[in-house]
């Protein structure tokens, strides 16, 4: 057991390190940032989708945008569709499963939006039709997948690929670097009029 937990640690340890030294990984992580502060800068929004585990990570970095991360400050608009049961079982029984996500967007997308699919093996029908649509209506698409993710790439104005192919390890690593996009949202659009040393020199 104990093994087991060393060996785990381990792993993810060694990959934290690997993507610390991506210089390239680390540019496209700055840069899904800074596009997603320009488009929200512009009244536009983020949309998040993907399946089981990728689904509550939407789920999760929505919410840091629309409640907050590291400190008080207005909400963003974010939205994750994985939420809305009635929309996702009509869509699924009326169409397909492949567009539950991409219905959705034709619905609620605009040019300019930012539409982030999550897919650990970057070969989820339903994220890569998302994609496809959200390109045709001008949005903004990303892709946080694995090691190798052709089909996504494709799509993508940006990918953040985790490099590995052990899902646990990929979605432990989205959900960090969802965290880090998300803190440098926030602190692109309110650093400096809510940030923490402002908050602090309000205090004293």
């Amino acid at each position: 057991m104990h093994s087991l937990i060393h060996d785990e640690i381990s792993k993810l340890s060694s990959l934290l390190m690997r993507i610390q030294q991506d210089d390239a990984l680390l540019h496209v992580i700055q840069s899904v940032a800074d596009q997603c502060t320009q488009s929200l800068k512009q009244g536009k929004k983020i949309l998040f989708a993907g399946n089981g585990g990728s689904a509550a990570d939407s789920q999760h970095l929505a919410a840091e945008l629309v409640s907050r991360l590291n400190y008080n400050r207005p909400g963003l608009a974010a939205i994750a569709l994985t939420t809305d049961t009635s929309a996702l079982t009509a869509i699924g029984n009326d169409y397909a499963f492949e567009n539950i996500f991409s219905r959705q967007i034709e619905s609620l997308g605009q040019s300019g939006d930012v539409f982030i699919g999550i897919s650990t093996s970057g070969r989820s029908p339903n994220i890569l039709k998302a994609l496809e649509v959200a390109r045709a209506k001008q949005m903004i698409t990303v892709g946080m997948t694995g090691q190798h993710a052709p089909m996504m790439t494709e799509r993508c104005d940006w990918v953040i690929n985790i490099p590995s192919q052990e899902t646990p390890k990929i979605q432990e690593c989205h959900i960090m670097l969802g965290h880090i996009v998300c803190a440098l949202i926030e602190d692109a659009m309110f650093g400096a009029e809510y940030g923490p040393m402002r908050q602090k020199a309000e205090v004293a």
